[in-house]
């Protein structure tokens, strides 16, 4: 059986090198986990689609079950789950985010 909000994140994760699922927007991060996560992003220089799920609380729940993940925020790269908040912290901090982009062929800030 399809299910929309699946195909919906399959398309985004697919159209887009780079997604954040997460609460507000880029601009106006409506969680202190969602902005942490804006801000190594924007650290890196890297162009991302952020998408705000509480714009649309089937995506909320959606993106949780997609990824079997129970927290928001969620990032994508090139179609591969990443992981949310901590997880994005120790890798920015231990290199590994760096590795991640360069190995997928992301452009990120000297």
């Amino acid at each position: 059986m399809s299910n929309p909000v699946f195909d919906r994140i399959t398309q985004d994760i697919t159209e887009n090198d780079v997604v954040l699922y997460m609460k507000g927007t880029p601009m106006f991060p409506q969680c202190g986990f969602s902005a942490a996560v804006v801000q190594v992003l924007s650290g890196y220089g890297v162009q991302f689609k952020g998408i705000d799920v509480l714009a649309d609380p089937s995506l909320r729940d959606g993106v949780k079950a997609f990824t079997n993940w129970p927290t928001i925020p969620q990032l994508y790269v090139k179609g591969e789950f990443v992981g949310g908040c901590d997880i994005i912290r120790e890798m920015a901090t231990n290199g590994e985010l760096t590795k991640l982009f360069q190995d997928k062929g992301i452009a990120v800030a000297a």
